[in-house]
């Protein structure tokens, strides 16, 4: 046994040794192991003990240990990555408390005042809607009893005003308003999207709707009128609705300006006068970019040069979506890669045409620096998203490689970038537009350096018989394929995880779209630009927007062909994590042994497949029941997130949501779901593997008195598995084994029963994420706003 432990060590040390130049790759590999254990492998929040102090303690001793065996080279790489997935942990937990807590919300109507960061103006999602329009706050202070002098928020909260607002709203404006407040959704069901954790780390505190409008007041004015605990907007905060009403109620008159706008403060800092200019400044060139180009090609046009995506029509982003080109409308990596090369191209062509700089100068190198300054003025432009930055981050790699004399793109500085993108924003381990850049670069350097020779030797051989001309277009053509195909191929798990959908047509328009946007759409977009200050912007997005037109009309076609999207069950963690893993494995190493990632990458994709899915669902607050059946999932209740969480549920189930009647005598063509029998209108008995479950979507009738409600209720609990419902059990149906009602899942989040292994196994959404930072108390709940005492708001008094 010894001997075969040390042949098989002797072994691992000579492919290691193979593989030496290779093995630095693998540190971004183990950070972001390290950093997603600490996002989704606890459920409970460590102490700075076990958060900071064991992961530094682990590092050390990694680090002895590879010094100490460092003539073993398996010891020293295993060594590496226990140190790397340490430091991932340790820059995960700083970074989740380095963000500020998430506040207490008001639950009824609030009348609140903030300084606007941006205004968004988003088209009607159908015909017969109204335009939403909605603006992020900062700064926001409530004006209301016990927390008017609390300190402001430090995260923002985004509004959507009513739909008769209609005055105008700019960024640096302090408004007031009253509103009905709602914080981050929970998840619609355990493992689901977690809107708590992304809110954590952007910055937001929640999400409101604007109730009515009253008059702006100057700062002064504001503190006098709330110095005493008692004034007009207290009075108005008191008698307004406590429901998200968005349009005028009954004879309300209403005040001619839609908004109450006052001045921000002067104590604002020069970061935030200048974001708020930069935003004035986006806002200003989105209007002249659509007036110029009506329509979807006008929002398309104006995504692609300041960022503003607001006024795409849903129909054209379904489009997007379905055809595999929804990428070229978020600006990421790829626009920002057009954009550097085509100032990069022009300004070599400058200095090459000008003979001193040409002979004397460094013409590529300074090409490549202005390129990389002209793309940190781009992300400014738009937006300065966090994709955008962590592109922008990988480009600068990419121009130090070239002053240094370097391949521009190589397998080092992606690991390089990924590096700094990890210790930097941990969180982005979890971003759908991080995986996929990096999944789409390692698999185009990988694959190029394996299959372009092939490519190449094919394409050569071609040439002889097409001739010089025709062997350049199969080129370029067989590269442009190969670079889809290898981008597609790999981004195809990220994919199917966050979006649940395969496209398999992406290869064909991506054939078109991509090749278009490098060679006229952008370049004509940044002529646009740089004419727009001086009036001449008209001729750049004219030609700009024919080029943009037959992305449109690719999008929509390639959409409208059958078998477009097909959607997929949800996939597990692991899933996406085996798939990511075969996937550095296959590109990461250069020996044979790197097939052996293809095993676990295809692993990764047939993971939806490999997982028991649930039989019931039961949505956060309660409302909700939904049911797996072979072709939908019947949904049944009511619920004031209904049509979030039924799009959640459906794209989980890879089903599509149906309501489902539980009027007397409703039954479903198996018969595994009756509703109304014993003459109990409301209440549902769903049958599967064995277990019979009581469901109640509605409340019981009122003509009962208690006494014989409970004895109804008794009648139908008897002999039952399980009860679902979404009012409240109390005391009933306690002989039941599982009861699930609205109180619990207020209490536990959102519930998911599983039937398949011949009993009733319930998972919990609080159970499934356990008590992190990020995740809310029960209810909804934040941190209390509360004023400092006086002995905590400043030195004391003398």
């Amino acid at each position: 046994m010894l001997r075969v432990l040390l042949s098989g060590f002797e072994g691992l040390t000579a492919l290691l040794v193979a593989e030496q130049r290779r093995l630095i790759l693998w540190v971004p590999v183990g950070l972001a192991l390290g950093t997603a254990f600490y996002f989704y492998g606890l459920t409970v929040e460590p102490a700075a003990l076990w958060g900071v102090v064991m992961p530094l303690l682990l590092t050390g001793v990694s680090v002895a240990a590879g010094v100490i065996w460092r003539q073993h080279l398996p010891v020293r790489c295993g060594a590496g990555l226990c140190a790397a997935m340490a430091l991932g942990c340790l820059m995960g937990w700083v970074a989740t408390h380095r963000q500020p807590p998430m506040p207490e919300l008001p639950r009824r109507g609030v009348v609140l005042s903030g300084i606007v960061r941006a205004v968004q103006d988003f088209p009607p999602r159908a015909a017969g809607q109204s335009p939403i329009r909605r603006v992020d706050l900062a700064a926001v202070r409530f004006h209301m009893p016990l927390i008017e002098d609390a300190p402001p928020l430090a995260r923002l909260l985004t509004v959507r005003l009513r739909a008769d607002d209609t005055a105008p709203v700019r960024a640096g404006e302090r408004v007031t308003l009253r509103a009905v407040l709602r914080p981050p959704d929970f998840p619609a069901l355990p493992g689901g999207r977690d809107w708590q954790f992304e809110a954590w780390f952007s910055g937001r505190a929640g999400s409101g709707v604007a109730l009515s409008v009253h008059d702006g007041l100057s700062s002064g004015e504001e503190r006098a009128r709330f110095a005493g605990g008692v004034s007009r907007l207290d009075d108005l905060a008191e008698s307004g609705p406590e429901r998200a009403d968005p349009e005028p109620r009954g004879n309300e008159q209403r005040d001619p300006e839609a908004f109450a706008v006052e001045p921000a403060d002067a104590q604002e800092s020069y970061g935030a006068l200048w974001r708020q200019k930069l935003e004035a400044l986006r806002t200003a060139m989105d209007v002249r970019i659509r007036t110029i180009l009506p329509g979807a090609v006008g929002a398309v046009a104006s995504v692609l040069l300041v960022g503003r995506g607001e006024a795409i029509p849903f129909s054209v982003r379904e489009d997007f979506a379905a055809s595999g080109l929804a990428h070229l409308l978020a600006v990421a990596g790829l626009h920002l890669g057009l954009v550097m090369a085509v100032v990069m191209a022009v300004c070599r062509l400058g200095l090459a045409g000008w003979e001193y700089a040409a002979l004397r100068w460094p013409c590529k190198a300074l090409s490549a620096l202005v390129a990389w300054g002209a793309g940190a003025a781009y992300v400014l432009l738009t937006g300065a998203h966090l994709p955008a930055l962590r592109g922008w981050l990988m480009a600068g790699v990419v121009v130090l490689g070239l002053v240094a004399g370097r391949r521009a793109v190589s397998m080092r500085g992606l690991a390089l970038a990924a590096t700094l993108l990890l210790l930097l924003w941990p969180q982005v381990v979890a971003d759908m537009a991080f995986q996929m850049s990096m999944a789409a670069v390692m698999a185009l350097v990988a694959g190029y350096e394996s299959v372009r020779p092939v490519v190449q030797g094919w394409c050569t051989r071609q040439e002889s018989r097409t001739g010089r001309a025709g062997g350049f277009m199969l080129r370029h053509l067989a590269e442009l394929a190969l670079a889809s195909l290898l981008a597609g191929v790999a981004t195809l798990p990220v994919i199917m995880a966050h979006l649940g959908v395969i496209e398999p047509y992406f290869v064909l328009a991506n054939l078109v779209a991509v090749p278009l946007m490098a060679v006229w759409i952008m370049p004509l977009g940044l002529l646009a630009l740089l004419g727009m200050p001086f009036g001449l912007a008209a001729p750049g997005l004219w030609l700009m927007g024919l080029g943009l037109q037959p992305v449109l009309w690719l999008a929509h076609g390639v959409a409208s062909l059958p078998g477009a999207r097909f959607a997929v069950p949800a996939m597990p963690g692991w899933g996406l994590c085996a798939a990511m893993l075969g996937l550095a494995w296959l590109c990461l190493w250069r020996r044979p042994w790197r097939l052996a990632g293809l095993m676990l990458f295809a692993l990764g994709l047939l993971s939806p497949w490999l997982v028991t899915r649930p039989d019931i669902l039961f949505s956060p607050d309660g409302g909700l029941i939904g049911v797996r059946m072979r072709e939908s999932v019947l949904i049944m209740g009511h619920s004031a997130e209904q049509a979030a969480v039924e799009r959640e549920w459906a794209r989980a189930l890879a089903l599509p949501a149906r309501p489902f009647n539980v009027e007397r005598n409703a039954e479903t063509p198996d018969g595994s779901l009756v509703c109304g029998q014993d003459s109990v209108a409301g209440a549902c008995v769903f049958q599967r593997a064995g277990r019979t479950m009581l469901l109640i979507p509605e409340p019981p009738p009122t003509n009962l008195s208690r006494a014989e409600g409970q004895a109804r209720m008794g009648e139908l609990c008897a002999g039952m598995d399980m009860v679902v419902s979404t009012g409240g059990l109390g005391v009933l149906c306690a002989q039941v084994p599982v009861r699930l009602d609205r109180a619990l899942a207020r209490q536990e989040g959102a519930q998911a029963v599983f039937l398949a292994s011949g009993r009733v196994r319930v998972l919990s959404d609080r159970r499934w994420s356990g008590a992190r930072p990020w995740r809310l108390n029960p209810g909804g709940h934040g941190r209390p706003l509360l004023p400092l005492a006086r002995s905590e708001d400043g030195p004391p008094e003398e």
